[in-house]
């Protein structure tokens, strides 16, 4: 008969980049979080890679980049440029810090 391992388990911050220990984790975790969300309004349209570059201003292979999910190849400017390109309202609301939440936060409408 085999023992069983004892498996070590860590609770997640909820940022893979912060677990990570990234110093700019803030800053990666709402670019992915943006980037997913134009990822999902392209993957609902159902578009072809070369009606997805038409449409954004860009080449196929960024276009494959991202529906690739390679966000970090992007900048935060950008995403917000797809953003607008797909017709989409983009709201940043500045309040203060508490403690214990992120610095920068991306919701969903």
């Amino acid at each position: 008969m085999s023992k069983k391992r004892k498996i070590e388990v860590e609770e997640s911050t909820g940022n893979i980049y912060a677990n990570l220990g990234l110093g700019d984790a803030e800053e990666l975790h709402a670019r992915s979080q943006i980037g997913f969300h134009v990822y999902q309004i392209l993957k609902d349209r159902k578009l072809k890679q070369s009606e997805i570059a038409k449409l954004l201003g860009i080449k196929q292979p960024e276009a494959s980049h991202l529906m690739n999910a390679h966000f970090s190849r992007f900048t935060t400017d950008k995403l917000l440029d797809f953003l607008k390109s797909l017709d989409r309202k983009v709201v940043i609301q500045i309040s203060r810090h508490k403690e214990g939440e992120p610095y920068q936060e991306v919701c969903h409408a």
